[in-house]
């Protein structure tokens, strides 16, 4: 089932949401639809555009957010999918100081790689090999980055998250591509 984008009354992006539950925050007017996703929900008497995007009525307080999960979905959105090593396909996760030397898996040591160079690499740093990678792994920051973690992505979403991530950042959700026609799928409520 497509996922919705839940913005605040502040119109700040606060999480992804199943459709379903979307539909059920904009019928209880606790949220209105901002972007139709283009997904008809039918009842007894009636279908409903189903929402991409919605906005809460009333301004949620958030309490404090921590850093962002360290997770392999995250982690692959942060590098672009791509290996830091060559740039190919990255499939997997490599700790740029071994766990084995002492590394740790945190942000600022774990990045996405290819199989190739995750096997050649192994338990080895950086300067045995005379590797070099393009840019240092950091943490990410930046509420966009609550979304981006999700792995869900929309192109409707874009203009409501670039205001909280850099246009890279975002580019992951949705890339410099104009948005597709979504086909008008019959889901049952």
């Amino acid at each position: 089932m497509p996922y919705v984008l839940v913005l605040n009354a502040s119109y700040e992006p606060l999480g992804v949401v199943t459709m379903r539950r979307a539909l059920v925050l904009v019928l209880d007017k606790k949220a209105v639809s901002l972007e139709d996703s283009g997904v008809y929900m039918h009842s007894a008497t009636s279908a409903l555009a189903a929402p991409s995007v919605v906005r809460l009525t009333r301004f949620v307080r958030v309490p404090f957010r921590g850093p962002v999960p360290l997770t392999r979905r995250a982690l692959f959105a942060r590098d672009g999918g791509r290996c830091v090593y060559c740039g190919g396909v990255a499939t997997s996760v490599d700790h740029v100081v071994p766990r084995s030397r002492g590394g740790q898996h945190q942000w600022d040591n774990v990045v996405a790689a290819c199989r190739r160079c995750n096997h050649v690499k192994a338990d080895r740093h950086l300067a045995d090999l005379g590797w070099r990678m393009k840019r240092p792994p950091a943490p990410p920051s930046g509420l966009a980055w609550r979304i981006i973690g999700t792995g869900h992505r929309d192109p409707r979403w874009r203009p409501y998250l670039e205001p909280y991530g850099s246009r890279e950042e975002v580019s992951h959700v949705a890339p410099d591509v104009p948005p597709r026609e979504a086909p008008a799928e019959q889901l049952s409520a």
